[in-house]
C-alpha cells in the first residue's frame, strides 16, 4: 500500500502510520478493504436518512383513500338520504378519475422513501492485498525508444536551403515580361 499523502511504499499493508509523513493509515486500509467506503458512514447515513412525508408509498396510500371515501363511501351516504342521483354520478368520477391521477402522479413525481443503498465494489480478497503481483498494476511499464529510432529519414528528400525567398509581384512581373516577349 502507498501512503495518499506523500506517496510513500509501505513495508506491509498493516501499518498504522507513514513510515515517512506519519499520516494515519488505519482509516485508509479499512476503506480499501471495503471497498472504497467506510461501513460506519452508510449506517450513519441510513440512521440520518429522514423519510419525506410526500412520497411515492404515501401517495399511492392516499390515492387508495381517496377512491374508498369518494367511490364507496360518499355515494352510498347519498344513496341512503336519497341524494340528487347526478351528486352520486359526480361523486363516483371523481373517486375513479381523481384516484388514478393522484396515484399516477405520485408514482411520477414524488421521491421514494426508501433510504439509499450503499452498494460496496468488488472487495479485495485477502490473497489480493497480501500478493501485490495478483492485483493489476495501475500504470503501465515504463517504455523506452533507442536514439536510432529518432533519426533522419532515409530515401529521396530535398535540400530546402537552396530555394531562395522571393515575393509574389517579383514572379507575377517575371512572367508578364516573358509574355510580352514573345
Amino acid at each position: 500500500m502507498h501512503c495518499p499523502a506523500c506517496g510513500q511504499q509501505q513495508i506491509n499493508n498493516e501499518s498504522k502510520f507513514c513510515s515517512r509523513c506519519g499520516l494515519p493509515l488505519s482509516t485508509v486500509a479499512e476503506v480499501v478493504a471495503h471497498g472504497g467506503y467506510l461501513p460506519q458512514l452508510a449506517q450513519l447515513a441510513e440512521m440520518n436518512h429522514k423519510k419525506p412525508f410526500f412520497s411515492k408509498r404515501n401517495g399511492v396510500v392516499f390515492g387508495v383513500m381517496w377512491f374508498i371515501f369518494f367511490t364507496m363511501f360518499s355515494t352510498a351516504v347519498i344513496g341512503i338520504l336519497n341524494g340528487p342521483e347526478e351528486m352520486m354520478a359526480m361523486f363516483a368520477v371523481t373517486g375513479v378519475f381523481g384516484a388514478m391521477m393522484i396515484i399516477i402522479g405520485s408514482l411520477v413525481a414524488l421521491p421514494s422513501s426508501k433510504p439509499p443503498v450503499f452498494i460496496a465494489n468488488a472487495v479485495p480478497t485477502k490473497s489480493d492485498q497480501l500478493n501485490p503481483a495478483s492485483a493489476q498494476s495501475a500504470l503501465p511499464p515504463q517504455q523506452s525508444q533507442p536514439v536510432g529510432y529518432y533519426s533522419a529519414g532515409v530515401g529521396n528528400w530535398r535540400d530546402t536551403n537552396d530555394l531562395e525567398p522571393s515575393s509574389v509581384t517579383e514572379n507575377t512581373t517575371r512572367l508578364l515580361e516573358k509574355d510580352e516577349s514573345h
